[in-house]
């Protein structure tokens, strides 16, 4: 492994050392290809490679079209500009105006078709924030959806966790609503007086907003005046003898000073910044922001990627698509030499290269920790590349079709044919794509039909995708069984006029991933110790996880409903609203008496079913 490259006059940007592989360029390209290269115009613009199938497999931009697509095809490149160069069938290109125009435009493609050799950088993530709703009643949310139009947005946190906790204690210090929707009645916050009720007693909009103003002071680390007037009423209700009352004041003190006192400040104006830097080797590049919010530093985050053109115009691709998607500070400091220009739709006069003090001494911090992370991450990463993207490009040469981007993997579940149910999971360059899994409702195959099943939700599944015209089209379907399946969803994607590759998943005598059935019906052995294998195992586990859950909770659900038919004053709408809140009777019966008031019961039906719960244990 190579040692990472610093420089010690604090420039971000290494020289790039290429991997020689001695192709020449008459290897590379058919004839048509060679046409379009010969005519392309030396003006600046977007250009995309696309793959046999029409697929595009990279999207690029350019001051001269014709001088920076005509060097892939000559000279030397490192492994993944050659395996990408390879894979190149034709070219599309889109002139533009001005280099700030191509690169604009190569990023909306990028997030459109979302390429398999562009890199996906820290864009994709997301990070808790706190908001104060604009609602007439405002509540305060923890969200993860940014539009950069809201005001009362702060953040981000490291994680859900100390986002929650923030969050708890100001549900516990000011009494703005808690509920999703009013209720009819007031609840236990009402009554522990950490809310004024506005479901049933009209509130000011002066009281909320001073309410507000207090939170904003809170969150912004300004705690003063918040622990001035905590520890006053500690002392009053101490002198009263109320002591029990006076230890939780005392325990709110001191989760506030936990709360705001995590970091020293760094800078007297308490603005907040960014500092964004990199580090780069040959072929790999590691990019760390560093979050200071009022004069603190609250986190740090660092990826590594793969990158085919330059570390700098990689690094400018990250910058200009994080801040796309996340809300800009008042600075973000950058490394020296950043084209500035590229950056100001994404982040406006925000965009700095600090030259000296305080600023250059944060931002050589975000580059220190980049050479750390490019330094003790890359063999993390190179075995995660191995286990994922790797695995999916060596799924795909056994095959002999294009490494799949997208796999869906269908399975079926049911208990001796009843509650039956499908699920899809989606793994997206390696990886679960969650977001993307689908549960099924078995409603047409007849009892214990497990390829009626399957040919159902296949059709389902694509019929949709073809009268909405999603852009999820995968690459590879993959059925969770053997050659039965495969050839229900054959059929099926046929009678749709579909061609989509799919294969099988056999399982040995001991429910253990053994084979695939290949994509003409042969069967292909595994060798448990690969990459591929550990992939593909991934895949059937998760497929099967997530349709049993969803069995499960459909079974369940059947049991639970019955339990609580039983129950006095729990009609059809509460056992719903119970039964989609909770899951579980277990949930049911841990859940707070203010948890149950929440979905709307009264004091009456929670009495009645703690009663019925205690008999069911």
């Amino acid at each position: 492994m190579k040692r990472p490259r610093s420089d010690p006059g604090f420039s971000f940007f290494p020289k790039r050392v290429l991997c020689y592989n001695g192709w020449k360029g008459g290897d590379r390209m058919n004839e048509i290809l060679a046409g379009k290269l010969s005519t392309l115009p030396e003006h600046p613009g977007s250009y995309q490679m696309r793959d046999a199938t029409g697929a595009i497999i990279y999207v690029g931009k350019a001051k001269n079209l014709k001088n920076r697509v005509k060097t892939y095809f000559i000279g030397s490149h490192d492994l993944k500009t050659t395996k990408l160069v390879s894979l190149i069938d034709d070219l599309t290109y889109i002139v533009t105006k001005t280099e700030l125009e191509a690169f604009l435009l190569e990023l909306s493609l990028i997030k459109e078709h979302r390429p398999k050799y562009n890199i996906m950088l820290m864009d994709d993530k997301t990070y808790p924030y706190i908001e104060i709703t604009k609602e007439r009643y405002p509540r305060v949310v923890i969200t993860r959806k940014i539009d950069k139009k809201r005001k009362n947005i702060f953040g981000p946190y490291p994680d859900s966790g100390s986002a929650r906790e923030t969050l708890l204690l100001i549900h516990r210090i000011f009494p703005l609503r808690k509920c999703d929707v009013l209720p009819k009645k007031v609840c236990l916050y009402y009554h522990m007086g950490q809310c004024l009720g506005p479901c049933v007693h009209p509130v000011s909009v002066e009281t909320n907003e001073a309410i507000i103003s207090d939170i904003v002071k809170f969150l912004n680390g300004n705690d003063q005046d918040l622990l001035k007037d905590l520890r006053q009423k500690m002392a009053d209700h101490a002198e009263k003898m109320e002591y029990e009352k006076a230890k939780e004041y005392k325990d709110l003190i001191a989760a506030v000073v936990k709360t705001t006192e995590r970091q020293q400040v760094m800078f007297s104006d308490l603005l907040d910044r960014d500092a964004v830097a990199f580090a780069a080797d040959d072929a790999h590049l590691a990019v760390t922001i560093v979050f200071m919010r009022k004069g603190r530093i609250v986190m740090s985050d660092s990826e590594i990627v793969d990158y085919l053109e330059t570390p700098e115009d990689a690094f400018l691709d990250f910058v200009a698509r994080f801040y796309a998607k996340h809300p800009a500070p008042a600075e973000v400091l950058l490394p020296k030499g950043t084209d500035l220009a590229f950056l100001k739709p994404a982040l406006g006069d925000a965009a700095k290269i600090p030259v000296r003090g305080n600023k250059l001494k944060f931002a050589q911090m975000a580059a220190e920790n980049a050479t750390i992370h490019l330094a003790n991450s890359l063999d993390q990463h190179l075995k995660k590349y191995a286990k994922t993207v790797g695995a999916a490009t060596a799924l795909g040469d056994l095959l002999g079709i294009a490494a799949p981007k997208r796999i869906e993997c269908f399975d079926n579940s049911h208990t001796m044919g009843t509650n039956p149910v499908s699920a899809m999971v989606v793994f997206t360059d390696g990886n679960p794509d969650k977001k993307s899994y689908r549960k099924y409702q078995i409603k047409t195959a007849a009892k214990g039909d497990d390829p009626g099943a399957m040919k159902e939700i296949v059709y389902r599944r694509y019929q949709k995708m073809l009268m909405t015209g999603a852009a999820d089209r995968p690459d590879l379907v993959i059925m969770d069984g053997g050659i039965t399946q495969v050839r229900a969803c054959k059929e099926t994607l046929a009678a749709l006029y579909l061609d989509l590759p799919v294969i099988g998943l056999k399982k040995d005598s001991f429910h253990k991933t053994d084979a695939i059935i290949g994509l003409d019906e042969a069967e292909i052995p595994l060798d448990r110790h690969a990459p591929l294998y550990v992939l593909l195992n991934k895949i059937q586990e998760e497929a099967h996880r997530f349709a049993i859950t969803y069995h499960h909770e459909k079974q369940s659900k059947q049991i639970y409903a019955s339990i609580l038919d039983a129950i006095p004053k729990i009609g059809k709408a509460s056992k719903t609203k119970l039964l989609e809140k909770f899951k579980t009777i277990e949930n049911i019966r841990n859940a707070s008496d203010e948890e149950l008031h929440a979905v709307g019961l009264t004091k009456e039906a929670i009495g009645n079913i703690r009663i019925a719960l205690a008999q069911h244990k």
